[in-house]
């Protein structure tokens, strides 16, 4: 029985009436009035995802606006009450209904929509929890399906009682098709009853991972075209305290010391701020997080301002990740990732993110026992890996970086002007070393169950599958690989194309005839 005593929107007849009966949520629903929340806060996120397209009008047409303020202003409240009119009607016009083990949709203003989810074809369920429904025990179920990510639904402002009990009817409705499925024999059907936990993360291994995955300098290379005015606004700013900033950096009357001293302060401050950026992200994603297991599925919990729970059917999993990026490797931490089938692919990455169950930060023996759990039968840190034929250094470093620098270098010479030089030949030497950490990062191996991928720069990342989830082989020759009896295999899983590039063709063959043998063979089903 699956009810709601809490929520008339719901059950607007009779509170007792379960989901399973066809009496009253065969009815088309509305949503509770607080969903009104979710798109208020929906539209300003979109808003805020483009604020870096937005900045340039903005900051352009800033001087016009303050010198007309009666002329902008009143278009401004229409536009606002415009969009305010929207959020409303796309509130209103959501409706969804319960029949048969089944869950329809309608949506849509002008553009309308109907979604039929038959409970069979639901592969993940996720629950959102923002913080503004946390207070009132609301919550968002997320649902989506091996397919299109156009069948992706989500119903908002559910009471939480009453989502995590869809949420069972749905699992359930999974559990009973698989024992009736003889061939899928990698469904676990032991009777577990109780959540057992598998790991949780502390605030000092978020900090750590923080430190250790820190990607704010993709937000500063957006922010680029605006660093001369924000440079400007600390020069003032600092001005104020009475500190001369530009003549502290004009380096013509100052010795060497004093010189390299500003630069690695500078260096520490700048470097301190965006690890603090950094941390804080973790935190915000990763709070409370929380992975355990039930039966055969996985469930990760995290999360501070909006709590996420993502639920992974083992027969879903496609691959596991074991990354560690340079930091990582001397902290001896590791990013564990379990990726599923990926619906999300013409979506966001932050939508692929929450897709994925993410263990961060976590000690190599957490990492081999997550790893064990899942995959009993892996050789993923003991198997030999077989490196990519020298020839990748030949057409990457020989035939393509080295005569570019050398065209550059003529081309300075011929000018007389080598001071560039002095800033073209370290970024060649730099180039040409991650060049060689590429190849020399790269391997491959597989056994009778598994293939197994290795690559990285700086750090390396292990990736692992079982060979018989693979959808489709490619291989591929160029002349220059034909030649030289060479060749690359690109095997592309449900989670995305995994390539080995450079090996030896019948190297190569052997891999994708035993993909494709595995395939044919076994009686496993891929998902």
């Amino acid at each position: 029985m699956i009810t709601d005593k809490k929520e008339q929107a719901l059950l607007p007849d009779d509170e007792n009436t379960a989901v399973t009966d066809n009496s009253t949520l065969q009815n088309w629903q509305r949503l509770s009035p607080i969903a009104l929340i979710y798109f208020i806060v929906k539209f300003i996120k979109g808003l805020l995802s483009n604020i870096i397209v937005l900045l340039p009008a903005i900051y352009f047409s800033s001087d016009s606006i303050m010198e007309n303020p009666t002329l902008w202003l009143p278009v401004l409240i229409a536009l606002l009450c415009l969009l305010l009119l929207g959020t409303f009607l796309s509130f209103y016009f959501f409706q969804y209904r319960l029949n048969n083990d089944t869950i329809e949709i309608r949506s849509g203003v002008i553009s309308k929509k109907h979604l039929n989810l038959p409970f069979t074809r639901i592969q993940n369920v996720k629950l959102e929890q923002p913080l503004y429904y946390r207070w009132f025990n609301y919550t968002c179920l997320e649902l989506d399906t091996a397919g299109s990510a156009k069948q992706e639904a989500k119903v908002v402002a559910l009471k939480t009682d009453f989502a995590e009990q869809l949420k069972a009817k749905i699992l359930a409705t999974h559990h009973q098709e698989a024992e009736t499925n003889l061939e899928d024999s990698s469904v676990n059907n032991s009777p577990l009853t109780t959540e057992k936990t598998l790991n949780t993360r502390s605030i000092t291994d978020l900090v750590i991972h923080g430190l250790t995955n820190n990607r704010i300098w993709i937000f500063l290379g957006g922010l680029a075209p605006f660093l001369d005015d924000f440079g400007n606004y600390i020069v003032t700013l600092f001005q104020d305290f009475g500190i001369d900033i530009q003549q502290l950096l004009t380096i013509a009357d100052k010795p060497l010391w004093q010189i390299t001293l500003y630069a690695l302060t500078l260096t520490f401050i700048v470097i301190s701020v965006i690890s603090l950026f950094s941390v804080a992200g973790s935190i915000i994603t990763f709070y409370q997080y929380t992975l355990t297991k039930i039966d055969d599925k996985y469930i990760r919990r995290s999360g501070l301002f909006t709590k996420h729970e993502v639920t992974m059917r083992l027969s879903r999993l496609q691959m596991i990740v074991q990354q560690q990026d340079w930091l990582d490797v001397l902290l001896k931490r590791i990013n564990l990732k379990f990726e599923q089938i990926n619906a999300f692919l013409g979506h966001s990455q932050m939508d692929a993110q929450s897709n994925r169950i993410i263990v961060p930060s976590i000690k190599p023996d957490e990492c081999a026992s997550l790893i064990k759990d899942v995959y009993p039968e892996n050789q993923m840190g003991a198997v030999n890996y077989q490196p990519i034929s020298k020839r990748f250094l030949l057409k990457n470093l020989g035939f393509k970086l080295t005569p570019l620098f050398l065209i550059v270098v003529c081309f300075f010479s011929l000018v007389e002007n080598i001071t560039p030089l002095a800033g073209i030949i370290p970024l060649y030497v730099v180039s040409a070393g991650l060049i060689f950490m590429r190849w020399y990062r790269w391997g491959y191996a597989s056994d009778d169950n598994y293939t197994y991928i290795r690559k990285g720069l700086l750090g390396v990342d292990y990736y692992c599958f079982p060979t018989y989830k693979t959808q489709q082989v490619q291989f591929k020759q160029s002349w220059f690989l034909k030649r030289h009896q060479l060749c690359s295999v690109n095997f592309l899983l449900a989670a995305g194309m995994q390539p080995i590039p450079y090996i030896k063709a019948r190297d190569g063959l052997k891999l994708a005839n035993t993909a494709l043998y595995q395939v044919e063979s076994t009686k496993k089903s891929w998902m």
